[in-house]
């Protein structure tokens, strides 16, 4: 956790590296006094228009009282931040607040040579979420008319803008609180400048090999002769300083010797001697790197110090950077033909993009890709993940017209909430297959430096399916399913037809298909397949075809053994064909074959490169588990998601005071656990409203809170582990007078002197109902974590919960409440009521919002939550504050690392 800036603290969390519109990085911080010779090169550097248009007024210098204005800040009341570029000020923004406290001046000063490269859109994004977590609301700026360029930057950010004309300017006024607009303002900047950096960095105009080598084998070696023979189209050069020539052409000892432009440098040398290569790219003008030397992060903490001074040196010139230990990037389009990688030769061209992490694992995807025939658009390998993400090059897969599924393996997750967003919008139009493995986000393989999550297991899983992510385990589960979503149509529904030559397989693979979420809709087994050649092909299409016209089929498993008439190419090319005719998925199972020589997994192409592809399978199990997930994907994308649920009568401002009141004075990471009346009063801002109760400590005590709350009442222990067991005594109901309540209290004192408790409180009774609970946890990966079960055993034997990443919409908070198996319990289980499912999704919607929104929320627990035929009441509710770490997915832009 990190504790809120004061007056003088420098706030060293607020740094960023940051995406530019065109793709180039920067970097920005918070001024300090040691900017001011820095600042007045940055002043003097100016056009006098440009001074003219920030001070009104020409100053070829500022003073030196001005400069120490400008760079002696508090940030609190007076906040600043530049953006550099190679260690210069590139740009300037700052606010000062005005009388009302609630309310700021900004102002904007761009360098004139980087103009257009949205560096002030950037600058207001930051200084308002400072100004935020400072308690500013407002924004206020004065501009002169002919600064049009500025006037566009407030106009574009998506804030509801007041203006007016005054003595010769322009005064613009703007709330500063993130609108469903200026967030969708923000969020489609990020994407286009993160999707045209992945863009360079894997369509390059030129490339230098830096590190080439004569030696084969070496990687220097391998990468420059691949990038030759994949018959890149743009410029190589090859930067050796041992060497005169190498693969046939000119060797240049340095990058600043290459003749021409250099747009993406692939960086093989010793780790020793990248730092020198990266300033020499930098100083270059190279806009990439792909770095495929390792001894970084994976080599201890010695190596996690050589990567961070990487990207940060990287991104001090502007450039990104892939890796390090990259196994490389593939580009299959014909107008680029880029094979910059350590696969022999360019892989065939399809609709398939592949990102991966570590070398290691890059090498089995790509592998395991290459053995089954797939065609892909682009590959990257981000070995350590320093800088370039999955969530980077899904923002350009999105706009990439060459891609049409993706495939994701993802060993850590350094921005889960961010990536959620991405692969929703993502999945919207193309299929996004990931494959992490149980321990993801719970532990680091070696290299990887992200945060790790508390949250349960099942809470990241959870986010991926609100996505519509198609999540699997294993790099061959995302092959078995990228076969399918690359080569086939979309099933339109789940129902089955399974086509088999043999009987008993069809009844087999039938049986298999049910428990995976599909309907059988009928088995076919009436073809002779050894019918002789021509009558069984006939016969085949004929059966085929009639089965797929059918608008009761939506997709056909044809489970296959070995026939005397046709063969294994024969019976793929007719399902392709019949496939392709019909536009409908059909996936085969060959089983049964002996020949080891025959590749049975993988996409056929049985009529030539330009003729339908068939998805095969040697396992008619695994074809049935893939196509279900392609149905569980179709079913998600034909969905009504909703909008984002927002309840009425959320008080956000007043809550924010009200935590702000309570941790004034809380330092560091200690945690506040508010008493009852202080959790009461802060729920029910969003309206949440928890049934009263009191702690007593002598029996007239309890008569009187009683009296206060109405017969009949409740006593419990006050103890967590006892409270809800009324078997143990904890809990006695129904209690209708004074002396019945004198009585049960001396009773249960009684009772619980075993168990060392004898804290009571008196409740008042409500009527019955199904426990229910509700939890929230601010969680150090994911964010906001909320989880819903049924009380009891449901919960705290089977581990029976419901988790989602917030935000939700409409479909979410549906599935959040059905999703645990004891839900059914809420409909009229064995007779039972149905209790008011309505009211528990509304109590669901305002603590998810009530976490979203506030992140120094630490914890929430109601437990239990009775949910009656009409309304829930919550008996108990727990809530933990502390100061909140800095999200990842607040309303700035910045890049990890």
């Amino acid at each position: 956790m990190v504790d809120q800036p004061g007056a003088g603290v420098y706030p060293e969390y607020w740094e960023a590296d940051v995406v530019l519109r065109d793709g180039g990085t920067a970097h920005l911080r918070p001024i300090s006094p040691e900017d001011a010779e820095a600042l007045q090169a940055f002043h003097t550097s100016q056009s006098e228009t440009s001074i003219y248009m920030r001070f009104f007024s020409f100053k070829p210098r500022l003073s030196s009282k001005e400069l120490r204005r400008f760079t002696e800040v508090d940030h609190k009341d007076r906040v600043a931040f530049v953006i550099t570029i190679g260690g210069e000020i590139m740009g300037v923004g700052r606010y000062d607040r005005l009388g009302d406290p609630t309310e700021a001046e900004v102002a904007f000063n761009i360098s004139d040579v980087q103009q257009g490269r949205g560096i002030g859109s950037i600058l207001l994004e930051h200084l308002a979420a400072a100004a935020r977590e400072n308690g500013i609301r407002r924004f206020t700026a004065e501009v002169l008319p002919e600064n049009r360029k500025m006037l566009r930057v407030f106009a574009d950010a998506g804030y509801e803008l007041a203006r007016k004309f005054d003595d010769g300017v322009v005064s613009v006024e703007f709330n500063i609180d993130p609108t469903e607009k200026s967030l969708a303002v923000m969020e489609s900047r990020e994407h286009r400048a993160e999707a045209r950096s992945v863009r360079d960095l894997l369509a390059p105009s030129s490339i230098a090999v830096v590190g080439a080598s004569r030696r084969w084998g070496a990687v220097g070696h391998q990468l420059l002769d691949h990038i030759l023979e994949g018959g890149f189209t743009g410029a190589v050069y090859a930067v050796n300083p041992e060497a005169f020539e190498l693969a046939g052409m000119k060797s240049f000892a340095r990058i600043a010797e290459v003749p021409g432009p250099v747009q993406l440098a692939i960086i093989a040398v010793p780790y020793e001697e990248v730092p020198k290569v990266v300033d020499e790219c930098g100083a270059a003008g190279v806009k990439g790197l792909v770095v495929a030397t390792a001894g970084y992060a994976e080599d201890g903490e010695q190596g996690l110090r050589r990567q961070k001074d990487l990207v940060r040196r990287a991104r001090s010139y502007g450039m990104r950077v892939i890796g390090p230990e990259s196994l490389g990037i593939v580009n299959t389009n014909p107008d680029v033909s880029l094979n910059a990688s350590m696969a022999p030769k360019l892989p065939r061209r399809g609709g398939l993009g592949l990102f991966t992490q570590s070398a290691a694992i890059g090498i089995s995807v790509y592998a395991a890709a290459s053995r089954r025939g797939l065609g892909l658009s682009s590959f990257l390998s981000a070995g350590n993940r320093a800088d370039v993400s999955g969530n980077d090059v899904m923002q350009f897969w999105e706009d990439d017209p060459d891609t049409s599924a993706v495939g994701l393996y993802l060993e850590s997750i350094g921005n889960p909430r961010k990536f959620s967003r991405l692969a929703r919008r993502l999945s919207r139009s193309k299929p996004v297959i990931v494959a992490k493995s149980d321990v993801t986000g719970l532990r680091l393989p070696p290299g990887h430096v992200v945060r790790t999550t508390l949250a349960p297991a099942a809470a990241l899983d959870a986010m991926m399916r609100q996505a519509g992510v198609i999540a699997v385990e294993t790099i061959e589960q995302l092959m078995d399913v990228a076969q399918i979503v690359s080569s086939q149509p979309l099933p339109k529904g789940p129902a089955l037809a399974v086509y088999s030559n043999s009987a008993a397989l069809g009844k087999v693979v039938a049986d298999n298909a049910a428990p995976q979420g599909l309907v059988v809709d009928r088995i076919v087994t009436d073809v002779d397949l050894d019918a002789g050649m021509s009558a069984a092909r006939d016969q085949m299409r004929r059966s085929l075809t009639q089965n797929l016209s059918d608008d009761a089929v939506h997709a056909v498993v044809a489970a296959m053994v070995p026939s005397r008439s046709l063969t294994m190419e024969v019976i793929a090319g007719i399902l392709a064909e019949c496939a392709a005719e019909a536009g409908k998925p059909v996936v085969a199972a060959f089983t049964g074959v002996l020949d080891a020589s025959v590749q049975l997994d993988g996409l056929l192409t049985p009529g030539g490169a330009s003729g339908p592809s068939l998805p095969c399978f040697s396992s008619a199990g695994t074809a049935v588990a893939a196509l279900a997930a392609v149905v569980r994907y179709a079913k998600w994308l034909d969905r009504d998601q909703g909008m984002v649920v927002e309840p009425t009568g959320c008080d956000r401002e007043g809550t924010r005071e009200h935590i702000e009141r309570l941790l004034s004075s809380v330092t560091g990471e200690q945690l506040v656990h508010l008493d009852a009346g202080e959790a009461a009063a802060l729920l029910s801002r969003y309206g949440i409203q928890v049934v009263p109760s009191a702690v007593f400590e002598s029996d007239d005590e309890a008569v009187a809170a009683a009296e206060r709350l109405g017969w009949p009442v409740v006593l419990k222990t006050t103890d967590p582990a006892l409270r809800h067991r009324l078997d143990l005594g904890g809990v006695r109901l129904d209690i209708e007078d004074a002396d019945s309540l004198r009585r049960n209290i001396a009773q249960m004192r009684r009772v619980l002197e075993p168990y060392g408790s004898s804290a009571i409180e008196v409740q008042a009774m409500v009527p019955v109902g199904q426990a229910c609970t509700f939890r929230a946890i601010e969680d150090p990966l994911l964010g906001p974590v909320v989880s819903f079960g049924l009380a009891g055993d449901a919960v705290n034997l089977l581990d029976d919960w419901a988790h989602r990443v917030p935000p939700l919409y409409a479909a979410d908070l549906h599935d959040f409440i059905r999703t645990p198996r004891a839900s059914l319990k809420l409909f009229g289980y064995q007779g039972l009521p149905a209790v008011d499912v309505a009211a528990l999704e509304d109590l669901g919607a305002r603590l998810v919002r009530l976490k979203d929104e506030h992140p120094e929320i630490a914890l929430v627990e109601f437990n239990p939550v009775l949910a009656g035929a009409r309304g829930v009441k919550i008996l108990a509710a727990e809530v933990w504050i502390g100061n909140a770490a800095q999200r990842t997915d607040s309303a700035r832009r910045a890049m990890l690392g």
